[in-house]
């Protein structure tokens, strides 16, 4: 009898974790649809007020750096850790490997900071993405099912969430499983695979419940079918990875300046929210010359370029200096939908000069330059291939992934996700010691 009682109390406690696992991916499903709701909705009103009259134009010029200085302070202030994109903090709190540096990396509170934020700095017109951030959120969110379910497999279900965050994002189900392999874990492990996999399927089929079947840039199905065509795919290739090395080793330095000069001051609050402010108004002047194009995620733009509308041959510089300026602000927004914005930009630049098709050039310079950005060629492939059902382009995507890998890795040795989570880390690891908790870094299951 007391054998039986406790196999039932052991069954009742694996249904109980299978159970909170569940509703934990399904809500990180709901949460990222209402998320990418909020967000168009916030990217509208911009658009609305910018063009309610002819000098409508010029009001970013106020709107951005004030909304700028709003972001950071919130952030530096009330939502600690919530800047930047999302992901570097995920990995962050995979190394750590102890609950208090964990919490302070991933929290609901964190999580909810994150979404408002995210969407201000999209009302004052940041080059931002929601991407990123839905990878904070989602990570957030599973490891509040795993206090809540008492799960041991913490930085496994950081993983999961993480998936099912870029998953539900985008609806590519199989970028979330390549991204969390290739990017968050860099390794390789079939009992946490089996979460992600689990977790991607369930936020997807409640983001599908919630807004049906769709593709993120539509249907592109161009393929490479004369020498120019593989002359872009070069062009793409090597092009979108020496720019994206660029953004990327630029963030690392520019981020550690920052850091150190805030540091050196008895107020370093006060000088990380002047930088905002006038990182805002950069970005508002980019803006201006660009006619609008570079504020917000670059999406319109981006499916544009996809559906073969060429942009201005500026565009993408334009829409990496906006980006930049953004990410040095530090307020919280991903890169991911400004990068694949910028790429379609250069693609568009390359098949207009090459006489090329642009449709085959946006797509091409989205692979190879958020594979120089991120430096995961596979993800890059497989999410360029989900987002635009493309599956006769799929060799050329493939090698501009390659050659844009390899060539930021030549001009870049450190990925960017990973350099930027050292603070992070850093933060989490005096935390846990704040806690009486030792911290154990490294990438354990």
């Amino acid at each position: 009898m007391m054998r039986r009682s406790r196999a039932l109390g052991g069954t009742w406690r694996v249904w109980k974790m299978r159970l909170v696992f569940w509703a934990g991916a399904a809500a990180i499903g709901a949460v990222s649809v209402g998320f990418a709701k909020a967000a168009d909705a916030a990217q509208e009103l911009f658009r609305s007020i910018t063009h309610s009259s002819e000098m409508g134009f010029l009001w970013p010029l106020l709107m951005a750096p004030l909304g700028f200085i709003l972001c950071c302070y919130m952030a530096e202030r009330h939502f600690p850790a919530s800047q930047g994109s999302g992901i570097p903090q995920a990995i962050a709190a995979r190394h750590v490997g102890t609950t208090a540096g964990r919490e302070s990396l991933l929290s609901i509170k964190i999580a909810a900071g994150k979404i408002l934020l995210t969407i201000v700095g999209l009302l004052c017109g940041g080059s931002i993405g929601r991407e990123g951030p839905t990878v904070q959120v989602g990570a957030s969110l599973m490891l509040m099912s795993a206090r809540i379910g008492g799960m041991a497999q913490a930085n496994g279900l950081i993983l999961a969430g993480s998936a099912a965050g870029i998953s539900a994002a985008f609806n590519t189900p199989l970028a979330g499983i390549v991204f969390a392999i290739e990017e968050m874990s860099k390794t390789y492990h079939a009992r946490v695979n089996g979460l992600v996999l689990i977790a991607v399927i369930i936020s997807g089929l409640s983001a599908l419940g919630m807004v049906g079947s769709y593709t993120y840039f539509g249907i592109a199905n161009p393929g490479a079918s004369n020498l120019a065509d593989w002359a872009l795919v070069a062009v793409c290739g090597v092009g979108g990875g020496a720019a994206g090395a660029l953004f990327s080793s630029m963030s690392l330095y520019v981020s550690r300046r920052i850091r150190r000069w805030a540091q050196t001051s008895a107020s370093p609050l006060q000088r990380k929210v002047l930088l905002a402010g006038a990182c805002g108004l950069g970005v508002a002047i980019i803006g201006v010359i660009s006619g609008g194009l570079t504020y917000g995620t670059g999406y319109e733009q981006a499916r544009g370029a996809v559906e073969g509308n060429a942009l201005p041959l500026m565009y993408f510089v334009e829409k990496l200096l906006a980006s930049f300026l953004t990410m040095a602000s530090g307020i919280p927004g991903g890169i991911f939908a400004p990068s694949l914005s910028v790429g379609a930009g250069l693609g568009s630049t390359a098949a207009s000069v090459l006489g090329s098709s642009i449709t085959l050039g946006a797509v091409l310079g989205m692979a190879g330059y958020f594979a120089g950005v991120v430096q995961a060629p596979m993800t890059a492939f497989v999410i360029i291939m989900e987002m635009t059902a493309n599956h006769d382009g799929v060799i050329p995507i493939m090698l501009a992934s390659m050659l844009g890998y390899a060539t930021s890795r030549v001009l870049s040795r450190e990925p960017l996700y990973h350099g930027l989570s050292r603070p992070f880390e850093a933060e989490a690891i005096r935390a846990s010691r704040a806690a009486g908790q030792k911290p154990a870094t490294g990438h354990s299951e």
